[in-house]
């Protein structure tokens, strides 16, 4: 396998992009003024909000590409890996970048909740297409940020940067709800799919071998991420997919209860339960009784 490029620090990613370094911690890059490259596999130790303009290559996580057409807007954070497709051209960057060390955002508004942001773990087949209008409306986010580089640092920079990156991110949020919505018809074919999975799942072995479904299972199985998956379930529902499973896990058990040949034990098991004391706890949250007051009450 090919040696893996690592960049650590934002210095190093400015030079490779020959970009004057104006902030040790955060950049704001025109990819079009650096040298052709040829695709390598990647480490990045910062977060990178990338704006690509045209087709530069096809980047990917796993078995998934990026759609890099006009206007779309890939996530990194810290610790990931861009892999790519082997190729010995040269290939022009160019697009538009804010990137941005976690230390930047210590003791600041968005180092708080930056983990609120989940796009930063999406899929590559999750990424964010924008609208030209939309387009705009991050290139000017990049702009703000790029005035405070080249402003005199004095005290009010860091929160200043801080708050532009946090302002941009904000838009990506309302922009990811949109593309939700627009999609609409493709998320309703995933909860389809994701109700026939757990109904799949409750009928299998898969409860005996596996446990109780979660989130990242059953993400992976609709070969979609955690986060991503858990975001449309929440705007597609109103609740989060663990809320969901729960519940349709409950009425699973609501049905095997009527079978009184198997006793309490036995259905906790056959659903997942480690222990049968765990599915007694968590049906009682659910219905508010015990699973034997409930088998009580149907005679």
């Amino acid at each position: 396998m090919e040696e893996l490029l690592k960049f650590e620090t934002i210095s190093q990613y400015n030079a490779f992009n020959n970009h004057e370094t104006l902030h040790p911690l955060v950049t704001v890059i025109d990819f079009s003024k650096a040298a052709p490259r040829r695709l390598r596999r990647t480490w990045f130790g910062f977060y990178m909000v990338l704006l690509k303009d045209v087709k530069c290559g096809d980047l990917r996580y796993g078995k998934n590409t990026y759609d890099y057409q006009e206007g779309t807007l890939v996530f990194i954070s810290p610790g990931q890996i861009l892999e790519v497709e082997p190729s010995d051209e040269l290939y022009q960057p160019k697009g538009y970048g804010v990137i941005f060390h976690a230390d930047l955002i210590h003791g600041t508004a968005l180092g708080k909740h930056i983990e609120d942001y989940t796009f930063f773990s999406y899929r590559s087949s999750e990424a964010l297409h924008v609208s030209e209008r939309e387009r705009q409306l991050v290139l000017d986010c990049f702009s703000k940020i790029q005035y405070e580089l080249e402003h005199a640092v004095d005290k009010h920079s860091k929160n200043l940067i801080a708050s532009n990156i946090e302002l941009l991110l904000n838009y990506c949020v309302r922009f990811y709800d949109r593309q939700f919505i627009i999609r609409e018809n493709v998320n309703k074919g995933i909860l389809e799919r994701f109700e026939a999975l757990l109904k799949e799942f409750f009928v299998s072995d898969k409860p005996q071998t596996i446990g109780l479904p979660s989130v990242a299972y059953c993400a992976s199985e609709l070969n979609l991420s955690a986060n991503y998956f858990g975001d449309l379930i929440k705007k597609e529902t109103g609740r989060s997919a663990h809320e969901y499973i729960q519940a349709k896990l409950i009425d699973v058990a609501k049905e095997r209860i009527y079978d009184v040949n198997k006793s309490v034990s036995e259905i906790a098991y056959g659903l997942g339960f480690k222990y049968p004391q765990h599915f007694s706890r968590v049906f009682k949250q659910y219905v508010g009784i015990s699973p034997q007051e409930y088998r009580n009450t149907m005679n």
